[in-house]
């Protein structure tokens, strides 16, 4: 199905990616990090969206093995070779999270980092998708912007919809436990396009 505010989402994201520096930054995102005590010593992860793999090498590091997916094969060509660069072993696939096939209670650990680039009926079904994979026990850790960075533009849509709240993370989310969901404010420092002050949530939440 179309994604209608990015209808050529590849094309976008593969100009976006064609350069040789990283957009975002090669350090992984602060708040997936500092979830690093909850994350499990071993099993398996998603890394949903992951573009040129900074959240999907730092989870191998960890031990976990690591499956994730992007739409652009040039940001996937880019995360292949961080990975290689690290040493360590990821399985990237170019896919658009609708023509995924989301495996039933397989990940131990699902990221969703920054995925806001869906519209609400895409994210409604992305959303689902990605409950729908965790195992049980499995652990979600999603970071997004909220409606308050639109005065900020220091990084994301610049589109109400596709930001988020509190209130539709839990909504979205009800059928699992959630151990933290928090909005804040902080700076960010990921590569040229999340930079500077940010208004943020995060999400941690358990498979019953």
């Amino acid at each position: 199905m179309t994604n209608t505010s990015f209808p050529d989402a590849a094309s976008m994201w593969n100009q976006r990616y064609a350069g040789e520096a990283l957009l975002f930054g090669e350090a992984p995102n602060d708040y997936l990090r500092a979830q690093r005590p909850r994350l499990p010593r071993a099993g398996r992860a998603l890394c949903v969206a992951d573009g040129e793999g900074r959240n999907s090498v730092w989870l191998a590091q960890r031990g976990l093995s690591v499956d994730a997916f992007d739409i652009a094969e040039a940001g996937v060509a880019k995360a292949r070779r961080l990975a290689q660069r690290h040493g360590v072993a990821v399985n990237f696939a170019v896919a658009d999270c609708d023509a995924l096939a989301w495996p039933q209670a397989l990940y131990d650990v699902v990221a969703a980092i920054f995925v806001q680039f869906a519209d609400p009926p895409m994210r409604e079904r992305l959303f689902a998708n990605m409950v729908h994979t965790l195992a049980p026990g499995g652990l979600l850790v999603l970071q997004g912007y909220t409606p308050k960075q639109l005065q900020y533009r220091s990084g994301g849509p610049q589109r109400v919809d596709h930001l988020y709240t509190e209130a539709m993370l839990r909504e979205h989310f009800a059928a699992l436990d959630i151990l933290e969901l928090v909005s804040y404010e902080a700076e960010l420092r990921e590569g040229t396009q999340h930079t500077g002050m940010s208004a943020l949530v995060g999400l941690v939440a358990r498979k019953r």
